[in-house]
């Protein structure tokens, strides 16, 4: 799954690849990546907010690849 992303990810050394097409587990994905990087829990809390605030999958998936490098 690709997603074109216009800027940088915040976390451009943490890279995700999955492969379900499950949006939420591509956020739960995201979070054991971040987890695993030692970001701050804040920082990870934040994500999962503005990840779970969204309701559409293509939408959550774009949030993530803002976060992390996601394909």
């Amino acid at each position: 799954m690709f997603i074109p992303v216009t800027d940088a990810p915040r976390y451009p050394q943490i890279q995700v690849r999955i492969a379900s097409s499950n949006p939420l587990a591509l956020v739960a994905a995201v979070r054991f990546a971040l987890r695993q990087a030692h970001v701050d829990p804040g920082e990870i809390q934040r994500f999962s907010h503005e990840a779970l605030a969204l309701s559409g999958g293509n939408a959550r998936r774009r949030v993530c690849a803002r976060w992390v490098d996601v394909t």
